[in-house]
């Protein structure tokens, strides 16, 4: 973005961009936008305004991006052309994520999030995804299950609303256990469109609607949704453990609570560390409340407790306070209550050795109150509503063993006393053929607890691991080291799509994890169902690290 002449405003604001996160750069920058403001700059003004999003994105502040964001759009409005195409789709962008934000947490107002909304259907169209999407999303969140069905329906369509783009469940169309429509699907817009650059990440778009439908009871068609991830047709960072965390608690309704496990096992071992993930933990307890797995429970319960002090926001809180407060509860009926945690001190609260039974009425006074913040806020009873829902459950049948905590979540991997099959052999793949083709080739590399296997060449990192019910699959994660920042989306998708246009491999897409810079990454899946003998999977490897270098230099070369 252009800024001012003006060498001082100029080397101010370079220099907050410098400063360490905290309040500090953030009062920084807000006096460089006032001041800018004030002096006739309003290029200087938003630039600083933009930076000041882009720090509260990468600080976990998404409650504060309203105001920011509300006076972009006010000096826009008042200064055509401010703004180059890039930068206003990234303005419409930090739109969305604004009203995103309201979700997260009551100190944004209703009246506040609609008005924001309504600005981006004005200046995006009343029919465009991302605002039938956010509209659903609020009407679910307040409570009103229609208008959020409706909304639904109409993001499910393309623009000329004569299209259904995914299968939905309707009375004439039967679903087996796994979520899989007895026709044949349609495609995905995620495969079959461009993705929209204001609209998020369309690779977790499939999580996103599968919790809603698994909100409304429609387990079948939510498992549906998330096939697209768990088959590794669509490309995310984050994928495929949120969408394994989404499944659990489907998974484990429809009577498969053996996949439940092993979704459980392999995503936690992800979200057990990961901040961004802290949303997700709350259905790894409610999966081991519901399953059964009350001592696992307890266990995750007391490793991650410390998160709780410094949530991703206060919806999340909210939700791992429930869904702890359940675990203890039955914890307590199941004669566990006794069991003490370790909960560390926070501000005035001491350090201190709790039991459970205590530990769950703290838990559950936690997220009635912050329910009913919500509800104050949203002038229903929605939020305190589910949450009591939560709490009345009870276990959905007897707990079936889970996998071992062990790489790839108890797919065979082989073994040491399985026969080494010949050069020109095909065998199911594995963990040692992959090891071993990458020996043969002389590369360094670490296997990480679920049995990836992570390389580093050159300006990329390549992950490698099996998917598929029998790890049949090999799928190939690319990730440029090289990152930028997030007002370069529209550069980094056109990139991408020229990419993918010019070559076969790897495919080439761009992630937004909200931390104020994009990752961009490939994926490379072939399909072994009928074994890869181990030349083969050497030509494989040697082809997937060699396209994968390409692309990772050249993001690296980009200006």
């Amino acid at each position: 973005m252009t800024t001012s002449s003006d060498r001082g405003l100029a080397d101010a604001l370079a220099d907050a961009r410098d400063m360490p996160d905290g309040e500090a750069r953030f009062a920084e920058l807000e006096r460089i936008a006032v001041q800018a403001y004030a002096v006739g700059d309003p290029r200087t003004a938003l630039a600083a305004r933009f930076a000041l999003i882009e720090a509260y994105l990468h600080h976990g502040e998404r409650w504060r991006l309203l105001e920011p964001v509300r006076r972009c759009l006010a000096a826009v409005d008042r200064t055509p052309g401010l703004l180059d195409p890039a930068d206003a789709q990234t303005l419409r962008r930090h739109q969305r994520q604004a009203v995103e934000a309201f979700f997260g947490t009551p100190r944004i107002g209703l009246d506040q999030a609609r008005s924001l909304l309504d600005d981006l259907a004005g200046r995006l169209g009343p029919d465009a995804e991302v605002v039938a999407e956010l509209r659903c999303r609020l009407a679910d969140h307040l409570g009103d299950e229609p208008t959020a069905r409706r909304e639904y329906d109409r993001s499910r369509y393309d623009h000329s609303g004569s299209a259904r783009l995914t299968p939905r469940r309707d009375p004439e169309q039967s679903y087996d256990q796994s979520g899989s429509a007895r026709l044949t699907p349609r495609r995905n817009r995620e495969q079959s469109a461009a993705p929209d650059p204001v609209g998020g990440c369309p690779g977790c778009a499939p999580a996103r609607r599968a919790e809603l439908l698994a909100g409304w009871g429609e387990h079948g068609a939510a498992l549906a949704e998330l096939r697209p991830v768990l088959d590794g047709e669509v490309g995310c960072t984050d994928q495929p453990e949120r969408a394994l965390a989404v499944a659990m608690l489907p998974w484990l309704r429809t009577g498969e609570a053996e996949r439940a496990g092993q979704a459980h096992v392999r995503a936690y071992r992800r979200h057990r560390r990961e901040r961004a993930a802290f949303p997700q933990l709350a259905a790894h307890l409610r999966f081991c409340a519901l399953g059964g797995h009350l001592d696992r429970g307890l266990d995750i319960l007391a490793e991650q407790l410390p998160r709780l002090d410094h949530p991703y926001d206060d919806l999340s809180a909210m939700e791992f306070a429930a869904a702890g407060a359940l675990l203890c509860g039955l914890a307590v009926e199941a004669g566990r209550g006794g069991r003490r945690i370790h909960r560390p001190g926070h501000g005035p609260r001491p350090a201190s050795e709790v039991d459970v039974a205590t530990l769950g009425a703290d838990l559950f006074a936690l997220a009635t109150e912050l329910a009913g913040s919500f509800d104050a806020r949203n002038g229903t009873g929605h939020q305190s509503g589910r949450i009591a829902s939560w709490l009345a459950e009870r276990p959905l049948g007897a707990p079936v063993p889970l996998p071992a905590d062990a790489p790839d979540d108890g797919w065979p991997d082989g073994s040491a006393e399985d026969p080494e099959p010949a050069e020109e052999e095909p065998a199911p793949l594995s963990l040692p053929m992959i090891t071993a083709a990458l020996d043969r080739r002389g590369d360094g590399y670490a296997v990480e607890p679920d049995g990836t296997v992570v390389g580093r060449w050159g300006e990329a990192m390549i992950q490698f691991r099996r998917l598929g019910q029998r790890g049949e699959i090999l799928h190939a994660r690319v990730v440029a080291t090289r990152r930028l920042p997030v007002d370069r989306l529209a550069e980094a998708y056109a990139f991408c799509n020229a990419w993918n246009h010019d070559r076969l491999l790897p495919k080439a897409y761009v992630h937004d994890p909200g931390d104020g810079a994009l990752v961009l990454a490939g994926d490379v899946t072939t399909d072994l169902e009928h074994g890869v003998a181990p030349a083969q999977l050497v030509v494989l490897l040697t082809s997937t690290v060699t396209t994968g270098v390409a692309y990772a230099e050249a993001v690296a070369a980009l200006p």
